[in-house]
């Protein structure tokens, strides 16, 4: 007869296996925990935002920040006047970009020669609860892009918008294109459609009035916003990621990047109210900028005014901000060099991956670097212009009261180009010249729906530049 206490069936049996498991389990975890308090010193005391900077300019909250690659120890092999404004969204703080040396955006536009400045918004009080998109963009964004003009001597600045901040500098490059020499757009939400995941749906005005969230609290809590976020995944945010931090306690640099991204996930800021409602309600819920409907303060943000160098930079499995949501745009711009990198990681994977600092920002360095050489090589043949032409001015002088008057009459014979029209950048333009529709003249003469052909402009474009002749 067999044993009961060897019998794998026999209730004892199975009671004594538990029991073992269960001591075993106690052991190893008693062992564990003995590295729970240091693992714990360790999450208090991480740094992040160590690469060093100045504050050169402030206004209401807003600080604009320079970093100073020299103090960083950082000392590139070549270096590009033209300046790098970063633009970071309203959520969150953004030493997400410069989160830790070897994961630090900041660092690697530094390295690769680029002159770095970085809007930090700081958290809105009360008072600010009225701001509306239209600060943030005409009021903010110009007087920091102006600051950096200034300080860099440059009549155009490359910018680099994140998230929010991407789709707000979308609308300041078609505001004011003659001050944006290149625009970087990194997991920025630009066409909602059905092409922007949960929070699109969770959004959509069918189910949700962002109005009920500022009527009640003024400004958009942090804590709404977090919550919102993180039951986009729950298992992860809530279980996974614990259970992961718990068996590497022992690895001293996962647990100090643990500490670094929780410190950032716990330091959301509120969102100004206004400016919220206008965000969902434009853009999520209307997708007025994706379809060149967007206003600013009774202002057209014309897309097509979009014509200098266009970078995208995508998540392929970003959740809050899908792909999907930021390529349709590359069509409906109106630059002829739209650039894009979409590559395998998530929207904060962008920032903070060892991949994406591997393989995507020498990519995006090398782009900022090849078109702020482009502007520079036009301002040396503009200087070389300016030289030759200060060389020959007597030989001018002596002929110029001879043109005058026949100049004169040619300008007055000559009908205005179709650009003078509000709305026609040069690609619109160069399309409307090549089908022989060079004057407003001709334009008039034309009927809508040809040069909306021609243009490949949205038909409310077009009905616009008609309104502007009539």
């Amino acid at each position: 007869m067999a044993s009961e206490r060897g019998n794998p069936f026999n209730p004892l049996s199975l009671a004594l296996d538990a029991q073992r498991s269960a001591l075993e389990t106690m052991t190893q975890a008693t062992e564990t925990n003995v590295d729970i308090p240091e693992a714990v010193e360790t999450l208090e005391s991480v740094e992040v935002g160590t690469t060093p900077s100045e504050v050169v300019y402030t206004e209401n909250k807003l600080e604009l920040l320079h970093y100073k690659p020299e103090e960083a120890g950082i000392e590139p092999e070549e270096t590009h006047d033209v300046p790098i404004l970063i633009v970071y969204a309203l959520i969150n703080k953004p030493y997400i970009l410069d989160l830790q040396k070897e994961r630090s955006v900041v660092r690697r536009l530094l390295e690769a020669g680029h002159d770095v400045y970085l809007i930090d918004w700081n958290e809105p009080s009360r008072m600010d609860q009225h701001l509306t998109l239209d600060d943030y963009v005409n009021r903010y964004i110009e007087n920091c892009v102006d600051e950096v003009s200034e300080r860099s001597g440059k009549d155009k600045i490359n910018i680099l918008g994140y998230c929010m901040g991407g789709t707000m500098s979308a609308m300041y490059a078609a505001l004011h294109p003659e001050k944006v020499n290149a625009l970087g757009l990194m997991a920025a939400g630009l066409c909602f459609d059905g092409t922007g995941g949960v929070l699109e749906q969770w959004g959509s005005d069918e189910y949700y009035d962002p109005e009920e969230i500022t009527d009640t609290f003024g400004n958009v809590p942090a804590e709404f916003l977090d919550v919102g976020f993180a039951l986009m995944d729950p298992v992860d945010n809530y279980v996974s990621k614990y259970i992961r931090f718990y068996e590497n306690l022992e690895n001293e640099d996962f647990v100090e990047n643990f500490g670094r991204m929780e410190r950032w996930l716990s330091e959301g800021i509120d969102v100004a109210g206004e400016a919220y409602d206008q965000f969902l309600t434009d853009l999520y819920q209307d997708n007025k900028l994706y379809h060149n409907e967007m206003e600013l303060d009774g202002q057209h943000v014309d897309i097509g005014n979009i014509d200098m160098p266009v970078l995208q930079i995508m998540g392929e499995y970003d959740h809050l901000i899908p792909a999907d949501a930021s390529k349709p745009f590359n069509e409906v711009v109106g630059s002829e060099d739209v650039t894009t990198i979409e590559f395998s990681t998530g929207h904060i994977g962008l920032s903070v991956s060892s991949s994406s600092h591997a393989e995507v920002w020498p990519e995006v360095c090398e782009w900022y670097a090849d078109r702020s050489a482009d502007l520079e090589g036009e301002a040396a043949a503009d200087s070389t212009s300016a030289s030759t032409t200060d060389e020959s001015d007597d030989v001018v002088d002596a002929t110029v009261d001879a043109t005058d008057a026949e100049s004169a009459d040619a300008d007055d014979t000559d009908a205005a180009d179709v650009d003078t029209i509000d709305g026609i950048g040069p690609t619109y333009a160069d399309r409307l010249h090549e089908a022989d529709v060079e004057t407003v003249d001709d334009l008039a003469a034309s009927d809508q729906e040809t040069v909306a052909d021609i243009t490949g402009a949205p038909v409310s474009r077009v009905e616009d530049w008609f309104a502007q002749i009539e």
